[in-house]
């Protein structure tokens, strides 16, 4: 397969692929879509490339079901990262501090705390306290999710240590 049969491909069938996507991301997934789109590619390339594509179906229905494909993976995939992210987001709010019950005073210290965080630490955490999440958060602060999470994480243990009276 050469690169302009190749491109040839897409440009057939990018209308198709983005209508299963669209069909299968839920909204607020969307902006992984550039992500999926190239994943369905990627693997449409090496299947090609492989003689793997039997012609049971035509090319395009055959890539309307790898976007389809390729999008429960990323709604599984993202899921599994908002399920962490609101765990972040609890450990931030309620960890060992229990928050929930504290008067509005307690509440104003852990503000006070967190911006007394360094700089790049407490960018992390404000993002991650207004919910986004963390491919948004290194897509914003241009720098690697694990980037992010390792910030995250350190952030919540500085801010644990301040809030309980401990040393940095």
């Amino acid at each position: 397969m050469t690169e302009t049969e190749f491109a040839d491909i897409i440009k057939s069938t990018k209308n198709i692929v983005l209508s299963a996507i669209q069909n299968h991301l839920p909204e607020r997934f969307y902006h992984a879509i550039d992500d999926v789109v190239q994943e369905t590619y990627i693997r449409a390339y090496n299947s090609l490339t492989k003689n793997k594509f039997r012609e049971d179906s035509s090319i395009s229905t055959w890539l309307y079901v790898i976007a389809k494909n390729e999008s429960f993976r990323m709604n599984k995939k993202l899921a599994q990262e908002e399920s962490k992210f609101n765990k972040s987001v609890d450990k931030i709010r309620f960890n060992n501090l229990n928050m929930e019950n504290k008067p509005n005073d307690d509440i104003l210290d852990l503000y006070s705390k967190i911006e007394i965080l360094p700089e790049k630490y407490r960018h992390v955490i404000e993002l991650v306290a207004v919910g986004m999440s963390e491919k948004q958060i290194a897509d914003k602060l241009e720098i690697k999710t694990g980037t992010v999470k390792s910030r995250a994480s350190r952030a919540r243990g500085m801010l644990q240590k301040l809030l309980l009276g401990e040393d940095k």
